[in-house]
């Protein structure tokens, strides 16, 4: 075919393709409408449900409102709607720091990030500056006390050789002491060696993970020594993490995507599936596009990382994911192994029927896209994951027809569960007081002051949170699901397409845990805001998300020392 030869006339062309390409992912989109996306019932996957759970309907969750009625101590939700199955938290330790379910493929043929490591000669001073934990407890002794000594060096390569060297870090990864990594013995020959067939993977522990910096801590930020399992790793650089592996092509769907020329979050441009290596790898090392201490959670192709939140006390939480898109601590840990830590499951049938259920054409063309991908880097054997299959797509228990052990589950869900919370910082306990009437006359609609009770289990809409909310619909969506929706702005990328619709809950945000707020430098999920005084600062703006503020600056200094301050044993 020949092309016109005017500019004009290409143009026209090419928007005439466009439109085509997008009527047909629209009719394809709209014939699967009433087709059945479920083959299985729970019951025939035998995923166990807790008898004490409540119907889905409503989730038990109330809709937050902001009626401060004076001094109060919180909303008055004594009990959590939202029991959770729990089974043995000395075996959850093991799954919480070392469990991948297989996914160690993923990480090691698919985004290749050993192949990456060694291309790159990256050595564990670098994993330290990237915010990465080593824990003494898994350090051979000859080598622990070695880099001991070369931590008390200026870590120059001259007097510091083993914390300079990537062959070093390939062995403390087969210790299985870089946190969150863990070595899997893959060809079962009874030892690990990364060189000759075994393989490394990703558990929760990368996320979720502090250390105490004993040994050696660098840039205030990774370090070598012990460590507590719970708190969130605000210093841990994700994007450089994903950035090493030699194909981070693999994690499109946790990227930015350009679709038909149109992208949404915080770089000004999106991604394809023919975008190269260095561009995606520009993209997850961009610290304005990808901060440091997020994580972007959802395989829905939007640019939403989001700030890590803390694995302890989370009897005391609900719902889970700061979209409130699930409603039991089971189901959001079995979302993030068969999705979140090997999205490969996308590409097969199941997944592509669930991208379709949750994102229509938007779904069908990001699947697409990363099937192209995936065949682009010759990626082959996915899902790696091991997983029953079975159960109705969409659902939170089988989201793309996949659930791991529940018995696992259930024994991280005791674990993070029973993991106690920090304690609070040592602040004035004059300035906490006075900060406490404060909290007590301005945040307690929402917030308990007792931090020893269950958070009280609302969804703030994002009505109601951000004023200046003024969401353009994209498309509607069947059932229950509330439409596919945008505002210009970050604050409501998460929730663009996952969100707590589906259960007749409002598009919103849950109630955090206010434990551990004095280490965190960034608030919000979308970690838009410095420091908890420009959170409570009204020069931030009447119309910004969270636009809760004290005005006088010496009663917000006081508000300040009693958040950081907070731990379960306020009253």
């Amino acid at each position: 075919m020949r092309l016109p030869r005017s500019r004009g006339a290409r143009i026209a062309l090419v928007v005439v393709v466009v439109l085509v390409a997008l009527a047909a992912a629209i009719l394809a989109y709209l014939q699967t409408l009433r087709q059945p996306t479920g083959v299985a019932s729970l019951a025939a996957l035998k995923v166990a449900q807790p008898s004490e759970r409540p119907a889905e309907r409503g989730a038990g969750i109330q809709r937050a409102g902001f009626t401060q009625a004076g001094l109060q101590d919180g909303p008055g939700i004594a009990v959590n709607p939202n029991p959770h199955r729990m089974g043995d938290a000395r075996a959850g330790r093991e799954v919480f720091r070392f469990e991948t379910f297989g996914n160690e493929g993923f990480w090691t043929d698919a985004l290749r990030w050993l192949r990456g490591v060694r291309q790159a000669r990256v050595t564990p001073l670098e994993v330290l500056a990237a915010g990465m934990l080593i824990d003494v407890e898994r350090v051979e002794p000859a080598l622990l006390a070695a880099l001991t000594a070369e931590a008390k060096t200026d870590l120059s390569p001259g007097r510091a050789p083993l914390l300079n060297d990537t062959k070093t870090l390939l062995r403390l990864i087969a210790m299985n002491s870089l946190v969150g990594v863990p070595a899997k013995d893959s060809n079962r020959d009874g030892r690990i060696d990364l060189a000759n067939g075994d393989k490394a993977g990703v558990s929760c522990a990368i996320c979720h993970t502090v250390g105490d910096g004993s040994v050696l801590r660098v840039n205030n930020r990774g370090s070598i020594g012990r460590v507590t399992d719970g708190p969130a790793a605000l210093v841990f650089d994700m994007g450089q993490f994903l950035a090493w592996g030699a194909n981070t092509k693999a994690y499109y769907p946790n990227a930015q995507i350009s679709y038909l020329g149109i992208s949404l979050g915080r770089a000004p441009t999106g991604l394809t599936s023919y975008s190269s290596e260095a561009d995606f790898d520009r993209y997850f090392t961009n610290k304005a596009w990808y901060p440091v201490g997020t994580f972007d959670e959802t395989q829905d192709g939007i640019g939403n990382p989001v700030v890590n939140q803390p694995l302890f006390r989370q009897d005391l939480a609900a719902p889970w994911s700061s979209s409130a898109e699930f409603r039991f601590l089971d189901n959001i840990s079995n979302g993030s192994y068969t999705q979140n830590l090997d999205p490969t499951i996308l590409v097969t049938k199941d997944g592509r029927a669930f991208a379709r259920e949750v994102a229509g054409p938007l779904g069908m063309m990001m699947t697409q896209g990363y099937a192209r991908a995936l065949r682009k880097t010759g990626v082959t054997g996915f899902p790696f994951v091991r997983a029953a299959v079975g159960g109705t797509i969409g659902t939170d228990e089988t989201q793309v027809r996949r659930r791991v052990d529940n018995r696992k589950l259930f024994d991280m869900s005791a674990y993070i569960s029973a993991l106690p919370a920090p304690r609070g910082a040592n602040v004035d306990p004059a300035a906490f007081a006075r900060g406490r009437e404060v909290f007590r006359a301005k945040c307690t609609a929402c917030h308990n002051v007792d931090q020893s009770k269950p958070v009280p289990p609302l969804i703030v809409s994002l009505k109601q949170l951000w004023p200046a909310y003024r969401p353009i619909v994209m498309m509607p969506r069947v059932g229950k699901l509330g439409p596919v929706q945008n505002s210009p702005g970050t604050y409501d990328d998460k929730l663009v397409i996952a969100d707590a619709t589906k259960r007749g809950d409002p598009k919103g945000i849950p109630m955090p845990l206010l434990l551990d707020l004095a280490r965190k430098p960034r608030f919000l999920h979308d970690a838009s805001v410095r420091g908890l005084d420009s959170l409570l600062d009204p020069r931030r703006g009447a119309k910004q998300p969270h636009p809760f503020y004290v005005a006088d600056a010496t009663r917000r200094a006081d508000a300040v020392a009693f958040l950081k301050g907070l731990d379960t044993t306020t009253r």
